[in-house]
């Protein structure tokens, strides 16, 4: 895969109900990545969709009195309009009853059955029909009656039936073989840690069919059995970018994968059963997996029963993409669980966007306007308050490339929004304002760093508010398409000699 050619997913969602937080931090997450690449002259294609076979799916429709493909063709849409809802800039949507998937599933099946390692006999487990997973006896608690999974809280059930299993046990020292070779497969380091720790306890032959429901793709050869629903949707990685086709531009670009983003609760699909797949089939790996960890309301997971879901779609329509999206990418901790509450959700609309970074743009736009008919012309002098301004920024620059590349998303989001402080500090302290009849040429150079300050804030914030942040590039007479990231090895953005456009208010405070 060329330096250049990054490749992006989210999870591909179970449709078995309707979008929540989780899907949107995801799908968000991803997303800021995806235009962090492209502003650094990357060449991405970026991958969401819809994980549509499976039991769960199948009892979904019955309980809807519809065909399972009729069903998920109506709840699958709602996931795609989805993208738009959350300004997604995703190049592919995928669903797993398409037939260019079930063409690259039916091939890799078929390569792990050339390799030896999947073999016919009968399995007799736990399995959770809500997760889809099986799990061990010792992750299995009893509650009034019932059996529950200790790692995701799910019901499950003893499942007996023939299977077609996949000899994951032989795998066991090859992964950790892998992990070792590539240090940043999983991220962040408490997941790698975890994975690890499972593996070495020991791995049993994972169950890849199922002959106690029909909605899925057929093992080929044997319509008896379905094939299970984890081998079938890891493989839409594969089947976007038209896999088994190994001459097909996409797949040349784009295979392995740079980056799989997913939630915890998902972690050992594809950390343990994914890359054993591909290495079976001698398919390269994906080059990492980044976890995040659960939206939480308090202290809880947001669920149903508990009735503490946040609607993103409500959340959208009251305050705005951009602000949910800015919230979510600040404050929820970098691979870890975060709280959010629609409190803290405005305390940062009105610290973070009205107040700082908003502030600082309707200021210096408002004050040019005002009094230098929009336009500023920057002379050779400059000041020292000027110089340790530029020196600050470069030192908070610096390593935001860095950041992004290791997901890091919390401290670079830190790091630009020190930027905009010490920026409105400077404007503060300078006071432009009171030199525009004592001293016009200093009051242009001090106006002018600050517009090229803003410029430089709003290209690093591009990722995250795209919407807001193009407002302001806009106004500034930066077109959108020759939006980069070159000023952060010393290249300058704006010229000496800039017009403004107007700029309305960004981000209104919330009382």
């Amino acid at each position: 895969m060329s330096q250049n050619n990054f490749y992006i997913t989210t999870p591909i969602y179970y449709p078995s109900g309707n979008p929540h937080m989780g899907h949107a931090y995801s799908s968000i997450l991803a997303d800021v990545f995806a235009r962090f690449k492209r502003i650094d002259n990357y060449n991405v294609h970026f991958l969401t969709g819809t994980d549509e076979h499976g039991l769960k799916i199948q009892k979904a429709a019955e309980k809807n009195k519809l065909d399972p493909l009729k069903y998920c063709n109506n709840i699958s849409k709602i996931f795609r309009d989805l993208t738009k809802n959350l300004n997604l800039s995703n190049d592919d949507f995928i669903r797993t009853t398409e037939v260019r998937h079930h063409k690259s599933v039916n091939d890799l099946w078929n390569k792990l059955i050339d390799s030896g390692d999947i073999y016919l006999s009968k399995y007799k487990g736990w399995y959770s029909v809500s997760d889809e997973a099986y799990y061990n006896s010792d992750e299995i608690v009893e509650k009034n009656g019932k059996k529950f999974s200790t790692f995701s809280g799910s019901q499950v059930e003893w499942v007996e039936e023939d299977s077609f299993f996949f000899k994951l046990s032989s795998w066991e020292n090859k992964l950790l073989e892998f992990y070792d070779k590539n240090k940043k497969f999983i991220l962040p380091a408490t997941r790698k840690n975890e994975v690890i720790n499972f593996v070495k306890n020991g791995l049993k032959d994972l169950s890849v069919s199922r002959t106690s429901f029909t909605w899925g793709i057929k093992v080929p050869g044997n319509d008896k059995h379905v094939i299970y629903v984890w081998l079938d949707a890891l493989t839409n990685y594969l089947s976007a970018l038209n896999y088994p086709n190994l001459s097909d531009s996409l797949y040349k670009k784009f295979w392995p994968a740079s980056l799989h983003v997913i939630g915890k609760d998902i972690l050992r699909f594809h950390t343990i059963y994914w890359p054993a797949f591909l290495l079976a089939a001698k398919i390269k790996p994906p080059l990492r997996v980044f976890s995040h960890g659960w939206i939480l309301s308090g202290d809880e997971k947001m669920s149903k029963s508990k009735g503490n879901i946040l609607n993103p779609l409500e959340i959208i329509e009251k305050y705005g993409i951009d602000q949910l999206r800015y919230y979510l990418m600040k404050e929820v901790p970098h691979g870890k669980d975060g709280s959010i509450s629609l409190k803290n959700l405005e305390n940062c609309i009105n610290s973070d966007l009205a107040n700082n970074y908003g502030n600082l743009c309707q200021r210096i736009f408002s004050f040019i306007k005002n009094n230098c008919e929009n336009k500023v012309i920057k002379s050779t002098n400059i000041s020292d308050s000027e110089k340790k301004l530029i020196s600050d920024t470069n030192a908070l620059t610096k390593n935001l490339r860095v950041l992004m590349n290791d997901q890091d998303l919390n401290n670079y989001m830190k790091s630009v929004i020190e930027i905009s402080f010490l920026t409105n500090k400077f404007v503060n302290d300078e006071e432009p304002w009171k030199l525009k009849k004592s001293n016009k040429e200093k009051m242009n150079n001090i106006l002018h760093l600050s517009l090229e300050q803003i410029a430089k804030i709003s290209i690093l914030l591009h990722p995250v508010i795209p919407t807001s942040t193009e407002k302001v590039l806009k106004s500034l007479n930066i077109d959108k398409k020759f939006i980069d990231l070159s000023f952060l090895d010393g290249k300058k953005i704006l010229s000496n000699a800039v017009n403004l456009g107007d700029l309305n208010i960004l981000f209104k405070k919330i009382n």
